[in-house]
């Protein structure tokens, strides 16, 4: 009889390294910046917390993906807004236009 096991270390290095480039491949502005940082270190808590609450690898794989999602949306969300705003008047759209930095 075999075990068929979804977690090989194989899968488990290949996800990694492509959630790694992924996270890595957006940080074009302080905004992706922090992103990444919060994806980091949620993925990082996230995998903690998976490994101690089912003992396994593939429950810190699955903690791990799940962490760096909520991570990088609430660092998304926290950012400060409107910190330069510039406005002025468009001829061309006949309205007001506002910059953010």
């Amino acid at each position: 009889m075999t075990s068929l096991c979804v977690f090989t270390p194989k899968r488990v290095a290949l996800f990694s390294t492509l959630a790694v480039a992924l996270s890595l491949s957006a940080c074009a502005d302080p905004r992706d910046q922090r992103m990444l940082d919060g994806d980091l270190i949620g993925g990082a808590g996230g995998a903690a917390i998976g490994a101690v609450a089912t003992g396994t690898g593939g429950g810190a794989v699955v903690g791990g993906v799940a962490g760096a999602a909520a991570g990088a949306v609430i660092a998304d969300a926290t950012r400060p807004r409107h910190a330069g705003k510039t406005c002025w008047w468009s001829d061309t759209m006949q309205r007001r236009v506002c910059r953010y930095r």
